[in-house]
């Protein structure tokens, strides 16, 4: 028999080793065409590393629709360590997750003094289904890293609450900032800190009241009164106003509280109703889990809402009935009720109706919820301890099976969107923002070099939702690379056109289009309009070094030797290429500008192994 000293290291190795098992081939995944891609594949802030700069920017920036510098330090460190080899990110999310697995359990354990039901409740962190996303998905780094900071400052709140000291409490106020700033999700904090003085810690209690149920007597903390938790609670939600405020300005600033996607408010709260329902479903029967859960839009029909209501009334009814004997039951269901009021949906940001991320931190409270309710129970029917724990490793075990299953949709971007599309078609879902599954469908299969394949599946998101801009310039690619140059311009000034209201939002998306339109005009001779074309690509991406040698080289064929010396010049700052300083020296000659042409010659000289070679590459590169 294990010591019931050695008991809580013994399950938390078990824990790790469980998390381990499952998730282990994250690790050679690819990244993902979906986030990953703003997050750290093509962010150059992210690829400087962590320096002044990096800092400055990550504190300031509110790319990606968020305001989370931790989040952005995060990913800049990855790269610095592991560049874009996928494995070193995906492992630091493995460590994240397992880190996260057993804060939980220590913080369950510490408050309650029941290791048993403490690592049910862990272990169902660690296998659910639904966590494979936050897992799985390199930018759902901001996703651990806030759930790890929830779980140090509930730690760390209750050694406050043992010893109320300032300097205690200033240590919880430092990792719920910190939390705040790798994701604004958990600024329901001071509510489930509230909840948490409730129960377990006990300390909204009448003095003569017992220990509350489900807790060791010797781990319930002194009563304080209602007024004097809430007044204790005012410092942190001085910290959650201003993170809101920001918020919602950097939602606001991308777009994702706008545009097509946007339902009124009545339409909203049905929609969240009815979300609520669709989570408590994945928590007990996860299937049909996917990345995207399309917004229905004014489609909802009146019996699932009310259905949901109704249920969800149920259940609160219950609670509240049974707070007496059974707190455990009332604060797991506002903890999973409250912890989703951020990302319900009653203030709209994006597409989703729903999304599996999250439901990381508001599931924690469903968990405590079914163990410590399923504790009472087998405790009242006298249930053997060998029938316990069959049944808690049978769940675990089918549990384990799903997520594997899960992770397996994730291994690479073809199967994972092929997933989603497929979901989509079997419910027969029609909502135009299906055309995000699709389009990135097609992207997939154009990195795969399935070209033709994915071509259809950009027309599908054209024709999902016609004025799909990243579609519609994905087409006008397909047709560049076919030859059809003068349908890809028709495709590239479609896109341009639908996107004029929004130039400032599409801007890398623009700045792409008219680089690839300078390219087609480009192809045609037409080298006045490329011109124009790759100086409009510039207006938006000053920092496009292909952009730079486009210009350059126009220019130079249209007889512009100033122009062509300053596209050239900043083509290099961008990549420093020995061809395009034979280039370089040979329109800083044609410009009368001797001295300076015959330095451009010399660093090409020194940069090239074959400087023969180098002129060949000039000489073809200038002659298309």
């Amino acid at each position: 028999m294990t010591s019931p000293a050695k008991r809580p290291i013994l399950l938390g190795l078990l824990l790790v080793a469980a998390t381990l098992a499952l998730y282990h081939s994250v690790s050679i995944h690819p990244f993902l065409n979906y986030d990953d891609d703003v997050y750290i594949l093509y962010n150059p802030h992210v690829h400087a590393g962590l320096q002044w700069a990096t800092v400055a920017w990550a504190f300031t920036s509110f790319d990606a629709s968020n305001w989370h510098p931790l989040t952005w330090l995060s990913h800049a460190l990855d790269y610095q360590l592991f560049q874009l080899n996928p494995a070193g990110h995906h492992d630091v999310n493995l460590t994240l997750h397992v880190v996260n697995v057993l804060l939980l359990f220590r913080m369950l354990l510490r408050a309650t003094g029941y290791a048993g039901r403490s690592a049910m409740v862990a272990a169902l962190f660690a296998l659910h289904p639904i966590n494979v996303e936050t897992v799985a998905w390199v930018a759902e780094r901001k996703n651990l890293l806030s759930m790890f900071f929830l779980l140090l400052a509930m730690g760390a709140y209750r050694w406050y609450a043992r010893e109320p000291r300032a300097g205690h409490y200033v240590v919880v106020a430092l990792l719920f900032a910190c939390g705040l700033m790798a994701k604004p999700q958990v600024i329901t904090l001071p509510f489930v800190l509230l909840l948490w003085d409730y129960w377990p810690l006990g300390r909204m209690r009448a003095g003569s009241e017992d220990v509350p149920d489900g807790v060791a007597p010797e781990n319930a903390l002194p009563a304080r009164s209602l007024s004097w938790l809430v007044l204790e609670k005012l410092p942190l939600l001085a910290l959650a106003v201003p993170s809101a405020i920001v918020t919602v300005m950097a939602q606001r600033a991308s777009g994702a509280m706008s545009g097509p996607h946007w339902q009124p408010f009545p339409i909203r709260i049905e929609n969240a109703i009815v979300a609520y329902a669709r989570y408590m479903g994945k928590a007990f029967w996860p299937s049909k889990l996917s990345v995207l859960y399309p917004h229905p839009g004014s489609s909802l029909q009146a019996w699932p809402v009310f259905g949901a209501l109704v249920l969800l009334l149920a259940i609160t009814t219950l609670t509240v009935v049974e707070r007496r004997r059974r707190r455990y039951l009332l604060v797991g269901w506002l903890w999973f009720l409250g912890t989703l009021v951020p990302m319900i949906g009653l203030v709209q940001v994006g597409v989703q109706a729903m999304a599996d991320r999250y439901a990381y931190l508001p599931f924690v409270g469903l968990f405590i919820m079914i163990c410590w309710g399923a504790a009472d129970l087998v405790q009242q029917r006298h249930i053997p301890t060998a029938w316990q724990a069959g049944v808690s490793v049978a769940v675990l075990l089918a549990l384990a099976v799903v997520a594997h299953h899960q992770l397996g949709y994730w291994s690479d971007n073809v199967t994972l969107w092929s997933r989603v599309v497929a979901l989509e078609s079997n419910a027969g879902q029609t909502h135009p923002d299906n055309w995000v599954a699709e389009n990135n469908l097609g992207h997939a299969l154009l990195n795969a070099g399935q070209e033709d394949q994915a071509l259809a599946h950009f027309r599908a998101a054209v024709a999902i939702n016609p004025s799909d801009p990243d579609s519609t310039m994905n087409i006008g690619a397909y047709k560049q690379g076919h030859n059809d140059l003068a349908g890809a311009i028709e495709q590239y000034k479609k896109m341009i056109s639908m996107t004029q209201n929004t130039a400032r939002l599409n801007a890398p998306k623009r700045a792409q289009t008219f680089r690839n339109m300078g390219h087609a005009y480009r192809e045609m001779k037409d080298y006045t309009d490329a011109r124009d074309c790759y100086r409009q690509a510039l207006d938006l991406d000053p920092n496009d070094g292909v952009s730079w040698l486009g210009l350059g080289l126009m220019a130079h064929k249209l007889g512009d030797f100033d122009t062509a010396v300053l596209g050239y010049s900043n083509a290099l700052k961008v990549e420093p290429l020995n061809w395009v300083y034979v280039l370089l020296a040979r329109a800083l000659d044609q410009s009368g500008r001797k001295d300076e042409a015959r330095a451009a010659m010399q660093k090409a000289s020194l940069l090239s192994k074959d400087f023969e070679q180098a002129q060949q590459a000039a000489d073809r590169v200038f002659s298309r």
